[in-house]
């Protein structure tokens, strides 16, 4: 995939959780990496933060939710009068990608 609105930022949230747990933790917790980082608290909380956060990329962003959601669950549910709601759901969105590299990764370290 293209490299991504706001990819470094969400990577480097994605890192900090990570740093603070052990090689046997996140081992032990690889399934829910996904949903305990991008899934259990707000990324950006308030509307004006939210709004700012997406700036000129709004729309794309909106874009890109539609598709995943009717993709993944065959109907679109965030809320796109809700900044929040969008921002949240593409950092979730990018999570998702960012999580399953990392485990490709730690794979790819158990095969050799």
């Amino acid at each position: 995939m293209t490299q991504q609105y706001k990819y470094d930022e969400i990577k480097a949230h994605f890192d900090d959780y990570i740093s603070d747990l052990t090689d046997k933790e996140i081992r032990e917790n690889i399934d829910d990496l996904h949903h305990d980082i991008f899934n259990n608290d707000y990324y950006i909380i308030g509307r004006y933060e939210a709004k700012k956060w997406l700036g000129d990329e709004v729309f794309n962003i909106i874009e890109i939710i539609k598709k995943y959601e009717q993709f993944n669950f065959g109907e679109i549910n965030t809320d796109f009068s809700e900044p929040e709601k969008i921002v949240n759901m593409y950092v979730y969105i990018v999570g998702e990608e960012i999580v399953q590299d990392y485990r490709d990764q730690l794979d790819s370290k158990e095969v050799a």
